[in-house]
């Protein structure tokens, strides 16, 4: 008899964490774009799964996939343990006293909003050195190694967001271009430049503004906020304005809101912090840092 016999072996971590996020998430494509892989690879680390476990996880239909009753039985116990992963791994950079503060914003966020009140924050933590990563979509704190996400979104009301502004929209354009607009309607004859990330803000504007007319859709489009904006500073045009976004293009004359009509869009300038400091105190002198800048 062996005296090192065989263990059984359980499946790979990477198929467990494909099946937690495809049964939070509601799909093999979001599961894919959170764990920053292909949605064929998440569907394959499932089937091995399944076959391991010996039963199915998920229905295959037609329009998509969802978890079948075992699925649904067995992930809150996945969703719990991973969520206690992440935790013991802030907490293990937590105790390190680990000096680097992580920061997810969104891009024209990070370059427009952030970038200019980082000297103040360096100014006043010498000692701490700050990361930010430019993503489209807000992280998940709990799960990674981010401090502080930073994006325009809706707020939930969770303890560790801050709202730090309402996101409020207008147009903005060059002050010669601001001398040809005497009233909204005159929109209707310029170049209105449009943001990929938020389609809809012309409409949204227009829709109280300027309700009898419908603005024209057409017109440059981009995939950068920060380049639309640059392209507004050019002359190219008129550009939905996000107030935190265009303040400081505001505040220098390089643009001007010829109009006074300012609409909210149901979003806000959200702040969320993780449930673990990068070390003692960084995150609340930080969040204090940016709330007074």
């Amino acid at each position: 008899m062996s005296v090192s016999p065989p263990r059984p072996k359980g499946p790979p971590l990477n198929a467990l964490r494909a099946f937690e996020a495809a049964a939070r998430l509601g799909g093999f494509a979001n599961a894919a774009d959170e764990l920053c892989v292909t949605p064929g690879a998440v569907s394959q680390h499932i089937k091995a799964l399944e076959e391991w476990i010996g039963a199915d996880l998920f229905e295959r239909r037609s329009q998509g996939v969802r978890l079948s009753a075992f699925g649904a039985e067995v992930a809150p116990g996945f969703a719990e343990a991973f969520d206690a992963m992440g935790a013991a791994v802030h907490g293990m950079r937590s105790a390190a006293r680990h000096k680097t503060l992580h920061i997810a914003a969104l891009p024209s966020v990070a370059q427009l909003w952030l970038s200019p009140r980082l000297p103040k924050v360096r100014v006043a933590l010498p000692e701490l050195s700050i990361s930010v990563s430019a993503v489209e979509a807000p992280p998940n704190l709990a799960r990674e190694l981010f401090d502080l996400s930073l994006f325009i979104r809706r707020p939930t009301g969770r303890a560790r967001e801050t709202v730090l502004a309402r996101d409020v929209i207008f147009p903005v354009c060059t002050p010669v271009i601001a001398a040809r607009l005497e009233t909204p309607a005159d929109l209707m004859h310029q170049t209105l430049l449009h943001d990929a990330l938020w389609p809809g803000d012309w409409a949204l504007w227009g829709g109280v503004a300027l309700p009898d007319h419908r603005l024209p859709d057409k017109g440059p489009r981009f995939s950068l906020y920060s380049i639309a904006l640059e392209e507004a500073r050019n002359g190219a045009g008129v550009l939905m304005g996000h107030q935190s976004l265009v303040e400081a293009a505001l505040a220098s004359g390089d643009l001007v809101a010829p109009f006074a009509a300012k609409v909210e869009t149901g979003k806000a300038l959200v702040l969320e912090r993780a449930g673990f400091e990068a070390g003692p105190n960084h995150l609340a002198q930080v969040l204090r840092l940016l709330q007074e800048a």
